[in-house]
């Protein structure tokens, strides 16, 4: 099976040859992100550490668009989303709404969890299932809005 790094080196000597600037930067960026984290840690990240860097990307992104659309840039929130989607590629698969709704259920039934004290147990159960395949966030509002 290939890694995840190997797979997004390879997308990008395919962006190079096929002269695609926008889409190599982006992998070029995520790739400088992937090298600050192995010099820091001083340890060659695994697929795990991959997703985790891609989903705080693509969370970056999500929150520039946010703040670019508010700010009436529709030039710069356009290109916050064509690299949000390029970095998706990468990701697994995303949750759809009716399965963050049957994983929130599942978690609420097997933690016994009813009120907002109960949320880290929550939240503890969920994080490994859905990381990288779902808005974290979004999921949170979800859970306090049922434990409130």
């Amino acid at each position: 099976m290939l890694s995840l790094k190997k797979r997004i080196i390879d997308d990008m000597k395919s962006a190079m040859r096929a002269k695609n600037k926008e889409r190599l930067m982006t992998i070029r960026l995520v790739l400088a992100v992937i090298k600050q984290q192995e010099v820091d840690t001083q340890e060659v990240v695994d697929d795990q550490a991959v997703l985790a860097i891609l989903d705080k990307q693509v969370k970056q992104r999500r929150d520039s668009i946010a703040q670019y659309d508010k700010a009436g840039r529709d030039d710069l929130a356009d290109q916050e989303r064509k690299e949000m989607a390029i970095l998706q590629e990468y990701l697994p698969e995303q949750l759809t709404d009716s399965e963050i709704d049957a994983l929130i259920q599942q978690a609420l039934d097997t933690t016994g969890a009813s009120a907002m004290s109960d949320m880290g147990k929550v939240m503890g159960f969920i994080t490994p299932k859905a990381k990288g395949r779902a808005d974290m966030g979004k999921i949170s509002g979800l859970i306090k809005s049922r434990l409130s």
